[in-house]
């Protein structure tokens, strides 16, 4: 569920106007519900609270300090991916001990930088990787909690590029290897404790037949885990769990919770989970408007001021936005020869790549030169994955609680395209 509902033919973010917060700030941005982060976040959050657990944010989804600091204000945790990400959460105030750091490609120097920070554990993926902890902890003269990221080979049933439990992908170590590094590191790598086992498997999961069956694989772990004098104390499952884009029947967080409790009952260990685009998807929205619109002889054109450097997802995974009209009275503007109301039509961008599209051959009022629309379910893997492709600056991003609204992220200017660059020396 989100807040973003048409009053009297206008388009609102909880109590403000749309139209307004654009007038002001301008176009594109991002405009994001605190209502919808708070209300997503305690429906996680309640999904277990019979059971001890953590819920630890999945920073990638959305890095906005303000969007962090609203889950950390409710009590979550954060799962981090890079030294910049945890920068990020501590300045918005993550407690370290509820941080998990994942990723395959861990630099020496974010080991360190964690090291010292004293997260709560390292999710390793690769041997390798887990020597490196263990050599750095050592020269800190630190111990460092981990867990392995377990590999169980299990069909996410989700896009190739989000899935990241199979045995082709670059996650994780697979499982008769894992256990095997768990032993050594418990005889050999003294700087090092192994306090829990990892198991992610996808993203955008509209089934919990793949949770289930990666969590059977993961019990048989921790189980032989046991047997070699490895006490486990945390199950971290990951994230992944679907939001609805288009018509997609994505589980409740209720009934995934109801599934793992009764799943991992007398495993007597902590859950960790690491929500990321259940949490913000459908709790942002970009906001463009039209600046032409093309009929061509086989197609219509709506071209819009945002583009692909701003929401990639379209592009990069074919991925469908619903689009609404921020004011409903846009349908009056139609010329005598399109179909009353309605036009199909691509809604493209500036940038020079026909990759650049937000839609194809979407059914859509007719929209006129000047009018707003608002991109849903924005609010996972838009800002963050949003580049300066062909000089772009970054869009504004705003938060609106009730009736007010705050820029959370100021738009980038001419000059900040060219910050840290100088001319070579002659």
């Amino acid at each position: 569920m989100h807040f973003f509902t048409y009053k009297k033919n206008k388009f609102y973010a909880e109590a403000v106007s749309i139209e307004k917060i654009a007038k002001e700030v301008g176009t594109p941005c991002y405009i994001y519900s605190h209502k919808t982060l708070t209300r997503h976040y305690a429906a996680f959050d309640e999904a277990f609270e019979t059971v001890p657990h953590l819920i630890c944010y999945s920073v990638k989804a959305n890095s906005n300090i303000s969007v962090l600091n609203t889950f950390i204000k409710a009590g979550s945790g954060v799962d981090i991916v890079s030294g910049g990400e945890l920068f990020r959460s501590l300045k918005a105030g993550a407690n370290p001990k509820k941080i998990v750091y994942s990723g395959v490609g861990k630099r020496e120097d974010e080991i360190e930088y964690a090291l010292k920070a004293g997260i709560l554990m390292f999710n390793v993926e690769s041997p390798e990787e887990l020597r490196a902890i263990n050599k750095i902890a050592g020269r800190l003269k630190k111990k460092a909690g981990f867990a392995i990221r377990v590999n169980p080979n299990v069909d996410p049933k989700t896009h190739p590029y989000v899935s990241t439990g199979l045995k082709k992908n670059k996650f994780g170590i697979e499982t008769e290897q894992a256990i095997k590094e768990y032993v050594y590191a418990k005889n050999n790598l003294k700087n090092l404790t192994p306090i829990g086992v990892d198991c992610h498997i996808g993203s955008q999961l509209t089934q919990l037949s793949p949770f289930i069956d990666a969590l059977k694989k993961t019990k048989e772990i921790i189980t032989t885990l046991g047997s070699e004098g490895i006490e486990v104390k945390y199950l971290d499952m990951g994230g992944g769990l679907g939001i609805t884009y288009k018509d997609e029947n994505a589980p409740h967080p209720s009934k995934y919770g109801k599934a793992v409790i009764d799943a991992t009952k007398r495993l007597g260990v902590t859950l960790i989970f690491e929500p990321g685009r259940v949490m913000v998807g459908n709790a942002g929205i970009l906001v463009t408007k039209v600046l032409y619109t093309k009929q061509g002889t086989e197609k219509n054109f709506i071209i819009v001021d945002a583009a692909m450097n701003d929401l990639a997802r379209p592009s990069l995974y074919g991925s469908y936005h619903a689009i609404k009209a921020v004011g409903k009275n846009s349908g009056k503007h139609v010329p005598a020869d399109f179909k009353q109301g309605e036009i199909t039509a691509d809604v493209v961008g500036p940038i020079c790549e026909s990759g650049d599209f937000f839609a194809k051959d979407r059914e859509l009022l007719y929209f006129k030169s000047g009018d707003l629309m608002a991109i849903m379910s924005a609010g996972a893997y838009g800002f963050s994955m949003s580049s300066n492709y062909n000089s772009r600056p970054r869009a504004a991003e705003v938060m609106v609680k009730g009736n007010k609204f705050s820029v959370i992220r100021e738009r980038e200017s001419y000059k900040d395209l060219i910050k840290g660059e100088d001319l070579a020396k002659s």
